[in-house]
């Protein structure tokens, strides 16, 4: 791979009652923002381990974003609602002369490496790829080419993300890989199963810090 495949990652600046809230209880509001800032470093870390070019579209301060990953090239994120702001993330990237682009999100800080070398591989043979997550959206989406109206009438942040993007691409004839799925850190449960599934995370080792007893 070359700087033509390139992977973005969508983030928020990790501040006390605007991210991980659904982990509140049992965690406190500080340490729901102490576990996503891990959760994101942790992304980071290991989604710039690959052969391809990683940009971090961000939401927040840029000087926070800046400061924190020094070595990233950053982009803010533009539009209403997540679809505007993920159409006009990979329009950027294909009008800045990438060929193929993969965005994953920061709630699946052990989201394996491989998942993204197949969804470049994916995109050599497909017009898009798409990773399922466990509560019926994805953690992985991925084009060769700019798809206007592909993320248009989704229905955000409920269990029919998935279905409804499936949908979108069978009517704009797209050929679609989908890969193995994953899992992301959304709420209590899912917190806890990162921390069995990979106990050897950074974030997870937090996570069961934070809860004291991670097996309940």
């Amino acid at each position: 791979m070359t700087n033509a495949s390139v992977l973005g990652i969508f983030a928020k600046q990790p501040q006390p009652g605007r991210v991980k809230t659904r982990l509140c209880p049992p965690l406190t509001l500080d340490q729901a923002a102490e576990l996503y800032r891990c959760c994101l470093k942790e992304t980071v870390h290991l989604a710039t381990r690959g052969d391809w070019s990683t940009v971090l579209f961000f939401q927040g301060q840029r000087r926070f974003f800046k400061d924190t990953f020094a070595d990233v090239p950053l982009a803010e994120q533009i539009g209403a609602d997540l679809g505007e702001r993920l159409a006009q993330a990979f329009a950027s990237r294909f009008a800045g002369g990438a060929q193929q682009v993969v965005i994953i999100g920061s709630d699946s800080p052990d989201l394996p490496v491989s998942l993204i070398r197949q969804a470049f591989a994916g995109l050599t043979h497909h017009d898009a790829v798409l990773a399922p997550a466990d509560d019926g959206g994805y953690v992985l989406v991925g084009l060769r080419r700019p798809v206007p109206g592909l993320f248009e009438r989704i229905p955000w942040s409920t269990g029919e993300v998935l279905a409804a993007t499936r949908k979108r691409m069978v009517e704009l004839q797209l050929s679609c890989l989908e890969l193995s799925g994953w899992y992301d850190v959304d709420d209590v449960v899912s917190l806890r199963q990162l921390v069995r599934r990979s106990p050897q995370s950074v974030t997870a080792r937090l996570a069961a810090q934070l809860l004291g007893d991670p097996h309940r």
